[in-house]
């Protein structure tokens, strides 16, 4: 690695340091000597993974050092995890020469550790076990919120109205009992004529949901 294309490295690892905060480990490693064991020429946020400039090459550093270098491709996005156990999101970019030789590696490490735990904890405030059924509407418009679960039993079945078979439409009807759409005053006309059936026929749909529950 040139000593220009060395300053350069270092310039932006403490820039994408800056950028993302102290979670955010950049690694810059010189492969000119195939015997190297103090790769680490430049390093920010090294307490992500313990290490410090002098220190030797990973695993990865290894295989670029010993493999042919036409093999070895840029990896965006990976799971690593260091030795105290902190799960990090990885990206290994491989620096060459003009002939194509892998001269260093720059290496961004993020610790995810706690917004994996945060993940967790989310979801498990978040989960109601009705992952499946869509969200409750709250509003102080009853009209508004007939149109909605209108909507809402469209999309439950995933085509319109108007190519709708007659168990789709008793599908959508069934949603909208199960939702509570017919307390509505005068649903029953509207739900009719979206749906294209009669009041007669609305009302034997309903009946035949009620039956296969």
């Amino acid at each position: 690695m040139r000593a220009t294309e060395l300053d350069f490295c270092k310039r932006l690892a403490k820039g994408l340091a800056a950028q993302f905060g102290k979670n955010c480990e950049i690694v810059v490693h010189d492969l000119r000597s195939k015997t190297a064991e103090h790769s680490v020429v430049a390093i920010e946020n090294g307490h992500v993974s313990g290490r410090k400039v002098g220190d030797g090459p990973s695993q990865v550093v290894l295989e670029a050092m010993k493999g042919p270098a036409g093999r070895l491709d840029d990896r965006y996005s990976y799971l690593t995890r260091t030795a105290d156990g902190k799960v990090l999101k990885s990206s290994t970019i491989y620096l060459r020469d003009t002939k194509g030789n892998v001269t260093g590696i720059f290496s961004i490490n993020y610790d995810i550790t706690m917004l994996l735990a945060m993940e967790e904890s989310l979801h498990t405030l978040t989960d109601t076990g009705e992952s499946d059924k869509p969200p409750r509407q709250i509003t102080g418009n009853v009209a508004a919120l007939l149109d909605e679960l209108i909507d809402q039993s469209v999309r439950l079945i995933g085509k319109p109205a108007a190519v709708m078979t007659k168990e789709e439409k008793i599908r959508a009807i069934r949603f909208l009992d199960d939702s509570g759409a017919f307390l509505v005053t005068r649903s029953g006309p509207k739900v009719c004529a979206y749906f294209g059936i009669s009041k007669y026929t609305l009302y034997n749909y309903i009946d035949e949901a009620r039956a296969q529950e």
